[in-house]
């Protein structure tokens, strides 16, 4: 009895405690930095960009340059098509007409080289699989049952 009442006493104890403390308290002036909105000023963009590939081994040969000042971008790439067919995309963009594409194809004058098919492998035996064993269910003693 004796523990069940210093348990009770705990708990009005804690009970008074929580509700003298303050939940929120205000914070100090000394803590509250004034509200500044900063704002940054963007300047047009403005960038020269190109880069190429040549990999006579692989026959991975393409291309690409772009330029931008402001919103007016202008590029070109190329890349060498699977049936040997130079492709060239001279393209602009702008915010009156939007992204603008020119597609050109051009002959190569060259053999493109493809790599020699994979040999099949036939082997000279069919494959033989072993038939699964099937297990028998185990045997339980009847009181297992339900």
């Amino acid at each position: 009895m004796f523990s069940l009442m210093s348990v009770f006493v705990l708990g009005v104890a804690a009970a008074a405690a929580i509700e003298l403390s303050p939940i929120y308290s205000a914070p100090t002036a000394h803590l509250v930095k004034p509200l500044l909105k900063t704002v940054e000023v963007e300047a047009p963009a403005h960038y020269d960009f190109a880069y190429s590939v040549h990999d006579e081994h692989t026959g991975d040969i393409k291309s690409q340059t772009e330029s931008r000042k402001g919103d007016q971008v202008q590029g070109q790439y190329t890349l060498i098509d699977a049936d040997g067919y130079q492709r060239i995309v001279d393209y602009t963009s702008d915010a009156h007409n939007g992204f603008n594409a020119v597609v050109r194809r051009e002959p190569l004058g060259q053999k493109i080289i493809k790599a020699a098919p994979v040999a099949k492998i036939v082997s000279p035996l069919p494959l033989a699989y072993a038939q699964p064993k099937l297990l028998a269910a185990p045997k339980l003693p009847l009181g297992l049952y339900h």
